[in-house]
């Protein structure tokens, strides 16, 4: 059985026996948790943890929802601001109850904010021989295809990543065709039309204020100099749209976004974790 959830008291998780490989250990993962208080997730996690002892399996990573496509992560640090479009989201004892039980951050992520006329320069970045256009709203299955062809290449190498078939993508990605913007879809090609790059962001429509933010949720590219020619062509149409601050989302904490971040004065708003023990 690859998956189980698994219950304790009013406490539940599920148990993912096919999770990404942490330090080429037998890994197994525990996500969609739901603990009720500390002692609860601890003897949830205390419970899996001897499970997956007994198994054979060498290692446990969690919250990850099985791997990094879906939901992962819990919140290690914030200043109290609500929750953006799509960010993961924990209670304060999810995280003492991870520690309590032996589990330590393996890999850290941040969510920056900066003002939008911090994020550009003087001129438009540009990159010989590439144009960037967004998306025209039509053919969202033919959208997401390009989305998964450039997200399975560029993100091949990250931390934990996993392969998964377009299938999978798909059922994914489908359901939030209805909050992609046009305007906020753009699209990187070549003088031969090929895709050497993509940006997916969105107003965050959580945000009911007057002035809500922009959230630059992800981008990637094939070709040097194209994730920031993508990063300043969308801050400045977000600027041209009437928005006056960025959401730089979910930056693992050594990525080169998380640099090109600070360099626009952003402040780090949340701070995030995958959490791992050895068992």
């Amino acid at each position: 059985m690859k998956l189980e959830v698994i219950s304790h008291e009013n406490s539940k998780a599920t148990l993912h026996r096919n999770a990404p490989s942490w330090m080429s250990l037998k890994t197994a993962a525990v996500g969609s948790i739901n603990f009720k208080s500390v002692p609860e997730g601890m003897e949830l996690l205390n419970q899996i943890v001897n499970t997956c002892r007994s198994e054979g399996y060498e290692a446990i990573l969690g919250p990850l929802d099985g791997d990094t496509w879906h939901s992962y992560r819990l919140v290690l640090e914030s200043d109290g601001s609500a929750p953006f479009l799509m960010e993961p989201t924990s209670k304060e004892h999810d995280l003492a109850a991870f520690e309590q039980s032996g589990f330590q951050p393996v890999s850290k992520y941040i969510s920056t904010k900066a003002k939008l006329k911090n994020t550009i320069g003087e001129n438009p970045i540009e990159v010989a021989g590439v144009t960037v256009e967004p998306w025209d709203g039509e053919n969202g299955d033919e959208l997401i295809r390009n989305l998964f062809d450039m997200s399975t290449n560029s993100f091949s190498q990250n931390k934990f990543f996993t392969p998964i078939s377009f299938e999978k993508f798909l059922a994914i990605y489908q359901p939030l065709l209805p909050l992609m913007q046009k305007d906020h879809v753009l699209f990187a090609r070549d003088n031969q039309n090929a895709l050497v790059g993509f940006l997916f962001g969105s107003r965050d429509f959580m945000d009911q204020s007057e002035s809500p933010s922009v959230i630059l949720k992800t981008y990637a590219s094939r070709l040097r100099g194209v994730g920031h020619l993508l990063a300043d062509t969308y801050h400045r149409r977000a600027i041209d749209m009437g928005f006056e601050t960025v959401i730089h989302a979910l930056m693992q904490e050594d990525n080169l976004s998380r640099a090109r971040s600070e360099m626009h004065n952003a402040e780090t708003f949340r701070k995030y974790a995958l959490m791992g023990q050895k068992v």
